[in-house]
C-alpha cells in the first residue's frame, strides 16, 4: 500500500485537525511526522470541541492506530495533560497510541531557553510560542538531544542532568531577568515521564514499513503550515521543522516513492499568528470581520490571528513545493456577507510584476496585485451539497482551481465534521 499526506498550505491554522478526523475512517494508521505541542488541531463532533496538540487526530476513531513519529518533539508534561483530557472519552489509549523511540523530548530547560532567547531579541523577536520547540530541534541537530528511547536506558537521569546543566549555563548567558523554579518544573517533568512509560514505544520506521508490506493504509498528518517550513517558509519567521511533504519522509522513515496523494488544506482567506511578513494582511473592518466571524484565535496559544485576503502567489508556491494532488478549502462560510472579495494573483516586486514567491516578501519589497470577485450573502453552514451552494461561491472555487491547476475536492462550511461538502 501507499501513504497519503495531509498538509497545511498557509501559515498554519488551516483546519487540518478537522479534515484528518473526517478522513480517518479511510485509514488504518494516522501518523504525525513533525512539530510539537505548539500545534492545535481542533475537532468538533457530537457537540464536543476538543483540541489535540501532539496526539494524532485519529485518536477518536476506534479502529485507527495513531503514531507519533520520529520527527515530532514531545513535551511529557503537556502530553500528560493531553492524555488526561481524553479520559472522559473512554478510549483504549494504550492499544491505539504508539510513540517513536527516535522522537525527541522537550525538557523544562528547553522552555526556559526559549523564553530567555525570545526576551533577549527584544523588538526583533520572531513570535515563538515559547513551548521549547526551537531549542529542542537545535539540540537535535546539534546531536545533544534526549529521545523517547533514552527513557528506557539505565542512565536516563544522568543524561537529563548533563543536558539541563548545560541549558542553565546558556540561560545565564542571555542575561535576562527570567524567574523560575527548576526543581518544581523537574518534579512535574519526571512524574510525566512515568506516565509516558505506560504507553508503547516503537521503532516507528520498522513498524510503518511493515504495515505497508501488510497492505495497511497510512495517513501522514503535518502540523503548522508550509509557509512556516524551516527551509521554504518566510525565514526567520518560521517553525523549526520541515512542514512540507519532504518532512513526512524524514519524520516517519517512509520512502518518497511510497507517497501517493498529497492533500493540501487552505483557508478561503489567509491568516497568520505572530511576527513575520504578510502581503495581503488587512487592517480595516474587513479584516476585523474575518477575525470575528472566523473566531481567529489560536486554539493552544489563544493569540489573535492576523487576517487577510487569499494569496494565490503564496498558495501556488506551497502547492508546487508539496506536489499537492487534491485541495481542501476551509472556512468558506466565513466569507459570507462580503459584497466583494479580493484575491491576490501576483506581486509588484522591486518594480516588476511577478507570479512566483520571491526570496523576500517584506512590505518594502512586495505589494499584492488583486483581482475582485463577487461575494455572496447566503449562510452556508447548514448546506449539505455542492449544488446548493451560491453561484458566486462556486465561481470563487472554480477561479482558485484554475489558478492553482489542482482540483478542490472538499469545501468546509463550518467547524463540525458534518459541515463538510464533497465536491
Amino acid at each position: 500500500m501507499t501513504v497519503d499526506l495531509l498538509l497545511g498550505l498557509q501559515w498554519g491554522d488551516e483546519g487540518k485537525g478537522k479534515i484528518v478526523d473526517v478522513l480517518t475512517s479511510n485509514y488504518d494508521i494516522i501518523a504525525r511526522f513533525q512539530g510539537g505541542p505548539n500545534a492545535g488541531h481542533t475537532l468538533e463532533f457530537d457537540g464536543i470541541k476538543h483540541v489535540l496538540r501532539t496526539i494524532p487526530s485519529g485518536i477518536f476513531h476506534k479502529n485507527a492506530i495513531n503514531i507519533i513519529g520520529n520527527g515530532v518533539v514531545i513535551d511529557p508534561v503537556v502530553f500528560q495533560k493531553e492524555l488526561e483530557g481524553l479520559e472522559k472519552f473512554n478510549l483504549n489509549i494504550s492499544s491505539k497510541l504508539f510513540l517513536s523511540r527516535k522522537a525527541h523530548l522537550i525538557l523544562p530547560t528547553h522552555r526556559l531557553l526559549d523564553a530567555a532567547s525570545e526576551a533577549a531579541k527584544g523588538k526583533a523577536k520572531i513570535g515563538s510560542t515559547l513551548k521549547g520547540i526551537g531549542p529542542t530541534y537545535m539540540d537535535k541537530t546539534g546531536r545533544n538531544g534526549i529521545r523517547i528511547g533514552d527513557i528506557e536506558m539505565a542512565d536516563f537521569k544522568e543524561r537529563y542532568r548533563a543536558l539541563a546543566d548545560k541549558h542553565e549555563a546558556m540561560i545565564a548567558f542571555y542575561d535576562v531577568n527570567l524567574q523560575y523554579d527548576l526543581k518544581e518544573m523537574e518534579d512535574e517533568f519526571f512524574a510525566s515521564i512515568e506516565v509516558l512509560k505506560t504507553l508503547q514505544f516503537i521503532d516507528s520506521e520498522a513498524f510503518l514499513n511493515n504495515a505497508l508490506k501488510e497492505g495497511k493504509s497510512i495517513l501522514a498528518e503535518g502540523a503548522q503550515g508550509s509557509l512556516l517550513d524551516i527551509d521554504f517558509g518566510t525565514y526567520p519567521f518560521v517553525t523549526s521543522s520541515n512542514t512540507t511533504a519532504a518532512g513526512a519522509c524524514t519524520g516517519l522513515g517512509i520512502a518518497p516513492n511510497k507517497v501517493k496523494e498529497v492533500f493540501g488544506i487552505f483557508k478561503a482567506y489567509t491568516t497568520r499568528v505572530g511576527s513575520g511578513p504578510f502581503p495581503t494582511e488587512l487592517f480595516d473592518e474587513d479584516g476585523a470581520t474575518m477575525a470575528r466571524v472566523g473566531n481567529e484565535f489560536g486554539s493552544v496559544t489563544g493569540r489573535a490571528r492576523r487576517c487577510g485576503w487569499l494569496d494565490l502567489v503564496a498558495l501556488k508556491y506551497a502547492v508546487q513545493v508539496n506536489g499537492v494532488t487534491q485541495l481542501y478549502m476551509m472556512k468558506g462560510d466565513v466569507l459570507s456577507g462580503f459584497e466583494t472579495l479580493k484575491v491576490c494573483t501576483a506581486y509588484a516586486y522591486k518594480g516588476e510584476i511577478i507570479n512566483h514567491f520571491p526570496y523576500n516578501i517584506e512590505p518594502e519589497n512586495v505589494t499584492p496585485v488583486f483581482v475582485e470577485k463577487k461575494g455572496w450573502k447566503a449562510d452556508l453552514t447548514g448546506l449539505t451539497s455542492y449544488e446548493a451552494l451560491p453561484e458566486e461561491f462556486k465561481d470563487y472555487v472554480a477561479f482558485i482551481e484554475k489558478e492553482l491547476e489542482v482540483p478542490i475536492k472538499v469545501v468546509s462550511v463550518g467547524p463540525d465534521r458534518t459541515q463538510t461538502i464533497i465536491k
